[in-house]
């Protein structure tokens, strides 16, 4: 398991590592792929990213504390994101960024302790 550490505020949700088929978050282990707002991680039903729809994201758009950025964790490599999810999220003013699970850990943890408004829908690897 890779280990990634910081200073989150109060409540936040900080990715403290991931690999062996799941994510430790704010010190909980959480088994499979996972959505991480801000201030709440939940299971995420997605083995595969092939099956990513504008529904399985729901909870993230759903979600009282508006994001502005998306990381979706495509698993060990990148994948193309349908056009219609993109203009979708785009329409709820959400920019998406598709990358490795492991590239989008990281870049969430630097975006949150930025105080950006960011999410990730991870992929477990």
């Amino acid at each position: 398991m890779q280990d990634i550490s910081g200073l989150p505020k109060e409540g936040q949700q900080l990715i403290n590592g991931y690999g062996d088929g799941g994510f430790r978050v704010s010190g909980v282990r959480f088994e499979g792929s996972v959505l991480i707002l801000p201030e709440k991680t939940q299971p995420w039903d997605m083995p595969t990213i092939d099956d990513l729809s504008l529904e399985s994201l729901s909870a993230l758009t759903d979600a009282s504390d508006r994001i502005e950025i998306l990381l979706i964790g495509c698993g060990d490599g990148m994948a193309f994101i349908e056009e219609d999810i993109r203009a979708s999220l785009r329409q709820q003013g959400i920019v998406i960024d598709a990358m490795s699970t492991g590239a989008a850990v990281r870049t969430y943890n630097v975006l949150l302790l930025e105080r950006r408004r960011v999410a990730a829908a991870l992929v477990a690897v």
